[in-house]
């Protein structure tokens, strides 16, 4: 299935893509995307509602695909041919670190470059959606906890992140620097999130054209090991990293300004485009 959220933010209904493209209205049936809608449970019920008896939505705005998160969660340097092009070496474990869940919004929002920015740069994402609370799973069980995927845009300002004192967070966490979406694609609708192919393109150029299949620390790794740390809890999203091409890469770097259009994708996931502006 591909749930999704559409309405004017903090109005966003919870919908669903039918199978001709048309927007399915669930509000009927769950209260949003998000919580017990999405467990086990909550998606089985789901799925046997008769689509065709839903009304159908017309959409001026697509939300964040998933309500109610709690944690952001960010895997950096996690594919080896990106780590390179920063200059950096792939880490002995997952680098975590947080993203605010301030930042969200939808995979088509304008995303603003905030104030004294210079370096305002781009990352196509694997998002993953937890369904059901984690804590100590193995990895081999860890997939059992995931409700679904979606496109993650890890928008991030590189002298924030890096040259400034302290941790990258306050790179990663301006409004708008976490679009999601356009849709919560199920599980059982992606064959292996490990070879997804996903590219990213500013102004119509590629930017990044790679794949899952080189990430270095899988899904499946991930929700165990960070199951280690802290619960994971239903709506929390997992950003797994990044392929080659990001701004800060270039020889010379290339950065967002005003006036920039990025458009992004992930097989299978759906498409994101994002006009940038300064704030």
């Amino acid at each position: 299935m591909k749930l999704m959220r559409v309405g004017p933010p903090g109005q966003e209904k919870p919908a669903l893509l039918d199978k001709d493209g048309k927007v399915r209205d669930l509000s009927a049936h769950v209260a949003d995307i998000g919580g017990a809608a999405i467990s086990p449970e909550g998606l089985q019920k789901i799925a046997t509602i008769d689509l065709a008896s839903l009304p159908e939505l017309s959409v001026d705005r697509i939300g964040p695909c998933v309500a109610g998160t709690g944690k952001f969660i960010c895997i950096g340097l996690n594919y080896s041919d990106h780590a390179a092009e920063t200059g950096a070496t792939v880490p002995p474990e997952p680098v975590i670190f947080m993203k605010a869940t301030s930042a969200i919004c939808g995979p088509n929002d304008e995303v603003r470059i905030p104030r004294g920015s210079e370096k305002t740069d781009w990352e196509v994402e694997l998002g993953v959606v937890i369904g059901k609370t984690a804590k100590y799973v193995s990895e081999a069980d860890a997939l059992d906890y995931v409700a679904g995927y979606c496109v993650s845009h890890d928008v991030s300002e590189r002298a924030f992140q890096t040259e400034r004192a302290g941790q990258w967070t306050k790179g990663k966490s301006c409004d708008t620097f976490g679009p999601i979406g356009p849709w919560l694609v199920t599980k059982d609708e992606v064959a292996d999130p490990q070879n997804l192919s996903m590219w990213l393109k500013v102004n119509g150029e590629t930017m990044q054209d790679g794949s899952s299949k080189t990430m270095v620390y899988g899904v499946a790794f991930l929700v165990s090991y960070l199951s280690q740390f802290m619960s994971l809890h239903p709506g929390d999203v997992i950003s797994t990293g990044t392929p080659p091409g990001v701004g800060m890469g270039m020889k010379p770097p290339r950065y967002l300004k005003d006036g920039d259009t990025v458009e992004l994708a992930i097989e299978g996931l759906g498409t994101q485009k994002q006009s940038f502006k300064a704030d």
